[in-house]
């Protein structure tokens, strides 16, 4: 064989360029629409997860000081040492590995003590940021 001949051989031409490329795209058609549907339910049930330890957070911090953050406090208090020197001598923190100031879509925490559902009530707003919802859109609360 010639080099011309030798360079053709290994070469692909444009119309198996095209073809390869169509059906990667139907692939992407097909398989990308379940992949993000998906990616929706994970946030939820990661949601729901992070409730429950910050949830574990909260009750240590029950016991160290004898009640939760107060609505004031919020959830820094999990993280950040009290300035009342008797508080602080209690405070046994951080009861978190690492501040949890936004859920899963980027909203910010809902926690209110006392609350009206148990002595803390803790709730994310879901991926639209706001009260209700079904779906992703759905609260996610701790009670």
């Amino acid at each position: 064989m010639n080099h011309r001949a030798k360079q053709r051989a290994h070469a692909f031409t444009l119309i198996e360029l095209l073809i390869v490329m169509a059906i990667i795209g139907l692939l992407a058609a097909l398989v990308g629409p379940r992949l993000f549907q998906h990616l929706g339910s994970s946030k939820v049930k990661a949601v729901a997860a992070q409730i429950e330890l910050i949830g574990t957070g909260l009750d240590a911090y029950r016991l160290d000081l004898g009640r939760y953050p107060s609505t004031e406090q919020g959830l820094a208090a999990l993280w950040q040492k009290p300035e009342n020197p008797d508080q602080a001598a209690k405070w046994r923190g951080p009861y978190l590995k690492k501040p949890v100031e936004k859920d899963a879509w980027g909203g910010a925490w809902v926690y209110k003590s006392p609350g009206d559902h148990g002595e803390y009530e803790l709730s994310s707003l879901g991926a639209d940021g706001r009260e209700g919802g079904s779906g992703e859109d759905a609260d996610i609360h701790s009670w």
